[in-house]
């Protein structure tokens, strides 16, 4: 693994190349360009924000705690983290299906194609975090956030989602590959991964809710449940993970990652073949 790190890290202009191409291709010809990875999650946040931050909000501001007089802040920070997690899925698992002429033409280790995937979407989450800065300036403004020593919760959040995201990115690319059925599937799991995480809706409200323990407990071994959480710590930081939960997102995602790699090595001959 140091060495294929080593050889991705020595092509890593070919990577910036194959990321920029991808940006490229799938803006053109759109006349808002760019401008579509902010309109898309905000306006999904508008849509929640008024069916639970209107329509809900008795149930929703009794758990969100700090971030009850701020929820636009918390709905549009978890949704800009889940767009890169949601596109960098969905883009990654075609990743090498949707290569074939590059990948068996050109001299690159492979692993370049789906972790260019994520990162293409990492540079789309980049471009919100400016929006995300303003709006949470308003409320800073008003008194109704106190951000400070919190702010470090983002790179750390950033740097496990990648990590998490990367290895995700290598498995079902390969496996994509040899069973197309990975990506209809991961359809579904996507869906499912979007409710399953408190993204649009507090950590709190799942504890304290008649669920039961086991359900709970599994509940919380998503990587993504202390991912989020420390999305929204950036502002909120009582909604910082306690230990437990960040050592089960840390150690996830880089077992997450190992196993990618590993799975993608092994397969490697016979995806080639495949292609």
């Amino acid at each position: 693994m140091t060495a294929g790190v080593a050889a991705i890290w020595s092509h890593r202009n070919s990577l910036r190349i194959l990321v920029k191409r991808d940006l490229a291709v799938k803006y053109q010809q759109s006349a808002l360009g760019y401008l579509w990875s902010l309109i898309e999650p905000l306006g999904m946040g508008a849509i929640y924000w008024f069916v639970f931050g209107l329509l809900y909000s008795g149930d929703t501001t009794r758990h969100l705690g700090d971030a009850s007089g701020s929820y636009p802040l918390f709905l549009a920070t978890g949704i800009f983290a889940w767009m890169w997690t949601n596109a960098a899925i969905a883009e990654a698992t075609n990743a090498l299906t949707g290569q074939a002429r590059l990948i068996t033409t050109m001299n690159l280790p492979r692993q370049v194609f789906p972790i260019g995937r994520v990162t293409g979407r990492f540079a789309e989450y980049l471009a919100g975090l400016p929006v995300l800065a303003t709006v949470a300036a308003v409320y800073a403004v008003q008194g109704r956030i106190a951000p400070g020593w919190s702010l470090l919760a983002l790179p750390l959040a950033v740097t496990v989602q990648a990590v998490l995201l990367t290895g995700v990115a290598l498995l079902l690319s390969a496996l994509n590959v040899l069973m197309r059925d990975i990506e209809r599937f991961m359809r579904l799991v996507i869906r499912v991964l979007f409710y399953a995480t408190p993204i649009i809706y507090p950590l709190a409200l799942v504890r304290d809710s008649a669920l039961p323990g086991w359900i709970k407990v599994a509940y919380e071994l998503n990587p993504l449940v202390g991912i989020f959480q420390l999305h929204h710590a950036v502002w909120y930081p009582d909604e910082f993970p306690d230990a437990r939960l960040l050592a089960v997102s840390v150690t996830g995602s880089v077992g997450v990652l190992l196993v990618g790699w590993w799975v993608f090595r092994r397969l490697e001959p016979a995806v080639l073949k495949e292609l």
